[in-house]
C-alpha cells in the first residue's frame, strides 16, 4: 500500500519526520561512507561568524552548497562536508567590547588584553545553536561534529607555517605606506577589507585660495573633499601638460586648469596661459602653519595623477594621508606633517580643534577659511566613500608602519591560476575578479589588535634581527623552553623572550595578529593541521573541485584562498566556484534591519518549509543575479508546484491502493506497447532527465528547478495526469490501466530524484512512499543514483511524437483563449474547430491525436482547411506617411487601389515584401511597411494566430449543444458536493433535482452521461431528498440538488 497524505499537508510538519529519519537511520553518514573513496569530490565550507544570527542571505549560500554536494554524491561521488567557524578579527572584538561597554582599545588594554581575548573566544559561539539548528533545518548536510575553528592551536600553528613559508621566500615585510585606517578599531585594513565598506556619503567640496608669493592679490585655487587635510598641506600638484590660465574674476586673479573654468560663477577674463610644467616651483603661502616643517615646503609640484575631470586641476598635497601624496613627497622629499593620533583626533599642536575627529573639524575649518579670506565655494559632494566594514567608522588615509605580503611580486602567478578556475558566472572571474587581480597591490597583513593569530615575527630589541617561527617546535627549540599547554594568543605567546642568534640580547614578538581573512584563507590547510599531520588525507582534498560564497568574497575569502595556494603551491586553492548576488526585499532594496526590511528565514521555514524556501530562492532568479524576496513568492510555491506535486502523488497513490497496484520492474510493460499518451510522457521525462543534467552540471540550478517546475506543473498535472484520469476510475485492470499506473509510478520516481538536490525533503517523502518497502530500493532518495538519460526507466525517446503533442497542445491552448474571448465556458460543447493546415505534413502531425483536442475544447468535430482566408478575411489599409512621398498627386487612387486587395494580393505582398502597383498608367514599387492589415472573422468564426499556427472554433449554439452545456454543468455541481461530503470516489449516490422544466430536460437527455460521470443509480426530478442538500445557480438558472450514498 502507498501511503496516502492529507489533503491539506503540513510541509514543515512532513519535514520534520524527514529530519529525524535521517537522524535515527545516519543517512548524512552513509551518503558519505558508501561512496567510492577513490572517487572524491572535494568541497570547502566558507567559514562564518558564529556571534551574529543567520540571515536569509545564508540560506541561499547553504541552499546552493547542499544543492551541488547531494547532486556530487547521488552522482557516486564520494563528498565529505567539513563545517569550519571563523573566530578571530575585528567582528568579534566588536561585538565583546559593546558588550562590555569598552569604548576603543586604550580601555581593552585597561581591561586586561587576556581577559579579553577570553571573552572573545566564548563570544563566538554566542550563536551557534542558532547556526545549528538553521544548517539542520534548512537540510544543508555539512559535519557540524567535527568542524575546523580558526583559534585552536593547531589551526594557528598551520597558519604560521604558511607565514614562515612565505617568510623564506622574501614575501613577508615591513614597510611604511599610507594605509586605510580605521580610528575608532585603530588598524590599518587591507585593500580588499576595504572593499567591502563604500557607503555614498555627503561630503564636503570647497575650493579654497593659495596666495601666490610675490604676486599681489594672485591665487592657486585648490579643490579638496576632506578640509581637514589643509593642516597638513605641504604642496600644490599640478599636471605637467595641463593647460593653465591666470583669469580676473571679481577683483582677483585666479590660476586653474582651463578646462575647469566652469568652476568659477560670473564673467571672468584671461590674463595669461602657461603649461603645467611651467608653473613647477612656484611658492605659496601656507593655509595654516600649526605644525612647523623640517624641510622645504609650500611651493607647486608636478603630478601625472592630477586630472581635469573635476575640481580646479590643482590637487593639494598631504603626504601623511594619500597614497599619491605620500609617493610625491618621497620624489620631491617633502616634508611629512601628521598632527593626526590613533584615534583620528588632532594632536595638541592644532590648538582650535585638538581632541577633535579629523572629519568632525570639517565644518569648523571651513568657518575659518571663510573668515580669512580664503574659501572660494563650498558646496556638498556626494561619492562613496570607504567606511570600515564592522564597525562602519569612516576610514582615513594614514601613513604608518606595517606587515604586509608582497602579493606584487606573484601578481602574474595569481591571474594565470584564476584562469584555471570556471566562475560562474563566467564575468565574475574575467571581470570583477580578474580587474581585481589586474590592480594587485601588497596586502596589508598586520592589524593593531589582539583577538587574532598572532605575527609569528619575533625581533632583537638590540640589534634590530628578526626571525619568524613556523612552528610550536621550533618556538620551543628557539626559546628554550617546554611551552607546554601554550595557547597561541596574543598574550600568552608575547610572553616568550627568544635568545638573538645574531647578537645575545632578547627577541620580543612584535605586537601586531595578522588579518582574519587569511585565517579564513588558510583553511584547506589548517583544517587538517597540515603538514604536521593528515598529510595524504590533505593531499586527496586538495583543490577543492567546488566552493560557493557571496559576490563580496571576491575581495574577501576568494581573495586569500588563490593568493595562500598560489603562495604555497602555485596553483589555484579550488577548481569552480559559484558566486552568489544579494538579497535585496522585493522593492529592491538592499536589506538591513535599520531600514526595517530583513527576512527571519525562521519565519518561513515554520510557516511554509525549507523546501518552499530553497525552491523560491533558487528558481526565482540565478543567484549570481540580485534576488528580491517576496514573501508571497514563497507562499505560491507551496500552491503550486509542491502543492501540484504532491496532489500527483496523491492522486496516483489513492487509485493505486483502491487497485492494489505495485511496481515490479519483471512485469514492466515495455513503452513502445504502452499508450501514446504514455509513451509521450516516458519521451518527455528522458528529454528533462537531459536538460536537468546539462544544467545541473554547469551548475545552473535556476533552470534545473524551472524545468522541473514547467515538467510538473504543465506536462504532468495539466496534461497528463489530467489526461489520464478515465484510464484510472476504469473499473477492470487491463493493460491500459497498467500502463498508465507504471508510466505515473516511474515519472514520479525519476522526478523526486531529479529534485531531490534542490527540495531534499519532499523528494524522500515521495521517493519513500513509491518503494513501499521494496528491498531493491536504497532506504533513502538520497543514497540512490542521480537518473541519467541511460537509466533503465528512461529508455524511451520520441521526438516526432513530442512534436505531435506539442502541436495538440497549441491547437488546445489558442482554442481555449478562444473561448475565453467568445466568453463560452469550458463545459459548454461547441460544433467544431478550424485548423488551418496548409499541407499535409501539418494534419498528418495531428491526425490520431484528435480526440486529445476535441474532449480538451469540447468541441464536435475538427475541420482542417488549406488558407487562413478561409477563416478570416483580410482588408488593407494604405500608410499615408509612406505612401505620400511615393504617389505625389495620386495618392488618394493609390489608397484606393490598395483597400481593393483581395486576400491573396495581401497575403503575396506580406510574403514577398514588396510589389508592384499600376496608377494612372505609371508603375510604382510599394513594401508591405506601406499597409497595415486588418482581420475580420467570417461569420459565426473566432480566429486566432500564433506564429505558424491559425485556428477558429464555431460560436454558434444549437439547443442540441445548449443542453448539453447544462447537463455538464450539473455533473459539476454534483462532484463538488460528493467531495463536501466526504465520499469516497467508489462510492454510488441517489440525486435529487428541483429545477425548471428546460433544465430537467436537458439533464434527462444525458441522463447515461450524468449517471456514469456522478456513479448515480437513480435520479428523481422535483423531489426532495437526500443526505446532503445545496442551491445553485447555474447561469440564470436556480437549483436545488441533494444526494445520498447507497
Amino acid at each position: 500500500m502507498f501511503k496516502e497524505l492529507p489533503e491539506k499537508l503540513n510541509f514543515p510538519e512532513i519535514e520534520k519526520k524527514v529530519l529525524h529519519f535521517w537522524e535515527q537511520e545516519q543517512i548524512f553518514q552513509r551518503s558519505v561512507q558508501e561512496r567510492d573513496p577513490q572517487k572524491p569530490f572535494v568541497f570547502y565550507e566558507g567559514p562564518p561568524t558564529a556571534n551574529g544570527r543567520p540571515g536569509i542571505h545564508h540560506v541561499i549560500s547553504r541552499t546552493v552548497k547542499d544543492a551541488v554536494c547531494r547532486l556530487k554524491t547521488m552522482q557516486g561521488y564520494r563528498v565529505a562536508r567539513k563545517a569550519g567557524w571563523d573566530t578571530h578579527g575585528l567582528p568579534v572584538e566588536i561585538e565583546v567590547e559593546k558588550k562590555l561597554n569598552l569604548d576603543g582599545k586604550d580601555q581593552v588594554i585597561e581591561y586586561g588584553i587576556d581577559r579579553f581575548c577570553r571573552q572573545c573566544k566564548e563570544s563566538v559561539w554566542s550563536y551557534k545553536q542558532d547556526w545549528d539548528d538553521l544548517t539542520r533545518r534548512i537540510g544543508f548536510w555539512v559535519d557540524l561534529d567535527h568542524p575546523y575553528i580558526t583559534y585552536t592551536n593547531d589551526y594557528i600553528e598551520t597558519v604560521w607555517w604558511i607565514l614562515k613559508e612565505v617568510w623564506k621566500k622574501g614575501l613577508l615585510y615591513q614597510g611604511h605606506k599610507i594605509l586605510p585606517y580605521c580610528p575608532r578599531c585603530q588598524t590599518p585594513l587591507s585593500s580588499h577589507e576595504v572593499s567591502l565598506g563604500y557607503e555614498e556619503v555627503k561630503d564636503p567640496s570647497i575650493y579654497v585660495k593659495a596666495a601666490v608669493r610675490g604676486q599681489e592679490n594672485t591665487y592657486f585655487l585648490v579643490w579638496t573633499t576632506t578640509p581637514w587635510t589643509l593642516i597638513s598641506n605641504v604642496a600644490l600638484a599640478l599636471h605637467p601638460d595641463t593647460t593653465y590660465v591666470k583669469v580676473r574674476h571679481q577683483d582677483q586673479l585666479l590660476i586653474l586648469a582651463q578646462a575647469r573654468l566652469t568652476v568659477l560663477d560670473g564673467p571672468y577674463e584671461v590674463v595669461d596661459q602657461y603649461a603645467g610644467k611651467d608653473l613647477a616651483g612656484c611658492e605659496y603661502e601656507p593655509f595654516y602653519s600649526f605644525v612647523k616643517p623640517d624641510k622645504k615646503a609650500y611651493y607647486t609640484v608636478l603630478g601625472d595623477f592630477v586630472t581635469t575631470t573635476d575640481g580646479s586641476g590643482i590637487v593639494h598635497i598631504a603626504p601623511a594621508f594619500g597614497e599619491d601624496d605620500f609617493q610625491l613627497g618621497l620624489k620631491y622629499d617633502l616634508p611629512f606633517l601628521q598632527p593626526v593620533d590613533k584615534a583620528g583626533a588632532f594632536t595638541a599642536e592644532v590648538t582650535p580643534w585638538a581632541g577633535q575627529f579629523v572629519k568632525d573639524a570639517d565644518k569648523a575649518i571651513i568657518i575659518d577659511l571663510k573668515q580669512r579670506g580664503l574659501l572660494k565655494r563650498s558646496e556638498p559632494y556626494l561619492h562613496s566613500y570607504p567606511h570600515c566594514w564592522r564597525c562602519k567608522s569612516p576610514l582615513l588615509y594614514y601613513g604608518r608602519k606595517s606587515w604586509y605580503i608582497k602579493t606584487t611580486a606573484i601578481k602574474d602567478r595569481l591571474i594565470a591560476n584564476n584562469k584555471k578556475i570556471a566562475w560562474y558566472p563566467r564575468e565574475v572571474g574575467e571581470g570583477r575578479f580578474g580587474e581585481w587581480l589586474e590592480n594587485n597591490i601588497d596586502w596589508s597583513l598586520s592589524r593593531d589588535r589582539f583577538w587574532g593569530t598572532p605575527l609569528p615575527v619575533w625581533r632583537c630589541s638590540a640589534c634590530d634581527h628578526q626571525l619568524c617561527i613556523g612552528s610550536v617546535q621550533e618556538l620551543r627549540e628557539k626559546s628554550g623552553q617546554p611551552l607546554a599547554d601554550l595557547d597561541l594568543h596574543k598574550s600568552y605567546v608575547d610572553a616568550v623572550k627568544l635568545p638573538c642568534e645574531q647578537c645575545g640580547a632578547e627577541m620580543t614578538r612584535v605586537p601586531e595578529v595578522i588579518d582574519c581573512w587569511f585565517d579564513s584563507g588558510s583553511m584547506p590547510y589548517a583544517q587538517w593541521h597540515y603538514p604536521f599531520e593528515n598529510q595524504e588525507v590533505f593531499a586527496k582534498n586538495f583543490p577543492a573541485d567546488f566552493i560557493s560564497e557571496g559576490v563580496d568574497q571576491t575581495r574577501g575569502w576568494f581573495y586569500s584562498l588563490l593568493v595562500i595556494g598560489t603562495l604555497l603551491f602555485d596553483e589555484p586553492a579550488f577548481k569552480s566556484c559559484v558566486s552568489l548576488e544579494l538579497i535585496l526585499d522585493k522593492e529592491g532594496q538592499k536589506m538591513s534591519k535599520t531600514r526595517g526590511n530583513a527576512v527571519d528565514p525562521v519565519k518561513f521555514l515554520d510557516g511554509q518549509g525549507a523546501d518552499a524556501l530553497r525552491w523560491y530562492l533558487l528558481t526565482v532568479s540565478p543567484p549570481w543575479l540580485p534576488t528580491r524576496f517576496d514573501p508571497e513568492g514563497v507562499v505560491e510555491v507551496v500552491r503550486k508546484f509542491l502543492g501540484t506535486l504532491v496532489n500527483t502523488y496523491s492522486f496516483f497513490a489513492l487509485y493505486a491502493n483502491i487497485d492494489r497496484f505495485t511496481y515490479k520492474a519483471e512485469e514492466r510493460i515495455p513503452v513502445e506497447q504502452r499508450s501514446e499518451l504514455d509513451r509521450w510522457l516516458c519521451s518527455m521525462l528522458k528529454g528533462l532527465t537531459e536538460k536537468v543534467n546539462e544544467n545541473m552540471q554547469r551548475y545552473d540550478l535556476t533552470k534545473a528547478g524551472r524545468s522541473l517546475n514547467s515538467f510538473v506543473l504543465d506536462d504532468l498535472s495539466n496534461w497528463y495526469v489530467r489526461r489520464s484520469r478515465r484510464r484510472f476510475w476504469k473499473s477492470e485492470m487491463g493493460q491500459d490501466k497498467c500502463s498508465a499506473y507504471q508510466t505515473l509510478w516511474e515519472c514520479l520516481m525519476v522526478v523526486s530524484r531529479l529534485m531531490a538536490p534542490l527540495a531534499p525533503f519532499i523528494a524522500e517523502e515521495i521517493f519513500r512512499n513509491l518503494i513501499d518497502g521494496q528491498l531493491d530500493q536504497p532506504i533513502s532518495v538520497h543514497l540512490a543514483a542521480y537518473p541519467t538519460a541511460g537509466d533503465a526507466l528512461l529508455d524511451y525517446r520520441d521526438e516526432k511524437l513530442e512534436a505531435r503533442m506539442d502541436l495538440v497542445r497549441r491547437v488546445v491552448s489558442l482554442g481555449r483563449s478562444l473561448r475565453n474571448e467568445a466568453a463560452i465556458k469550458t463545459r459548454q460543447p461547441l460544433a467544431g474547430i478550424y485548423i488551418v493546415a496548409p499541407t499535409q505534413k501539418r494534419r498528418d502531425l495531428i491526425r490520431g491525436m484528435e480526440s486529445l483536442v476535441l474532449e480538451e475544447l469540447n468541441v464536435k468535430q475538427i475541420k482542417f482547411v488549406e488558407q487562413e482566408s478561409e477563416l478570416v478575411s483580410k482588408k488593407a489599409e494604405p500608410v499615408f506617411k509612406n505612401l505620400g512621398p511615393k504617389f505625389g498627386k495620386v495618392v488618394n487612387k493609390a489608397a484606393e487601389a490598395i483597400r481593393a486587395f483581395t486576400d491573396e494580393e495581401i497575403q503575396h505582398l506580406l510574403d514577398a515584401g514588396h510589389r508592384s502597383l499600376v496608377v494612372d498608367g505609371h508603375e510604382y514599387r510599394i513594401e508591405a511597411t506601406d499597409i497595415t492589415v486588418q482581420t475580420e472573422n467570417r461569420a459565426g468564426l473566432l480566429a486566432a494566430t500564433e506564429g505558424d499556427l491559425t485556428v477558429a472554433v464555431e460560436t454558434l449554439l444549437t439547443e442540441e449543444l445548449t443542453y448539453e452545456g447544462l447537463a455538464r454543468e450539473f455533473v459539476n455541481r454534483v462532484q463538488n458536493m460528493r467531495k463536501e461530503s466526504k465520499f469516497e470516489v467508489t462510492d454510488r449516490i441517489h440525486i435529487w433535482l428541483t429545477a425548471s422544466a428546460p433544465f430537467i430536460q436537458a439533464v434527462e437527455r444525458m441522463r447515461d452521461y450524468v449517471s456514469n460521470e456522478t456513479l448515480c443509480e437513480s435520479l428523481h426530478y422535483n423531489e426532495t431528498g437526500g443526505t446532503h442538500q445545496k442551491e445553485w445557480k447555474i447561469d440564470e438558472e436556480s437549483i436545488s440538488v441533494g444526494i445520498a450514498r447507497i
